[in-house]
């Protein structure tokens, strides 16, 4: 069976003023939640670590080592 590119994870190299996207997808994971984030709303990302997160709080989190 086929997957739609909506129905999976984007593949994205993350860079300072945006991403790539390596492998087609709808959205990304957060690197703290695990919450699906649609590339559209994608705000929110470490270039050092190449992950995404969902908010900026949780981007803090992430940054200081609680999450």
């Amino acid at each position: 069976m086929l997957m739609n590119s909506s129905d999976r994870p984007a593949t994205l190299h993350y860079e300072a003023n945006g991403f790539r996207i390596v492998a087609p997808g709808h959205h990304v994971l957060c690197a703290v939640s695990g919450e699906a984030i649609p590339l559209e709303l994608l705000r929110y990302w470490s270039v050092e670590r190449q992950e995404a997160y969902a908010s900026p709080q949780l981007a803090t989190r992430r940054l200081l080592g609680q999450g």
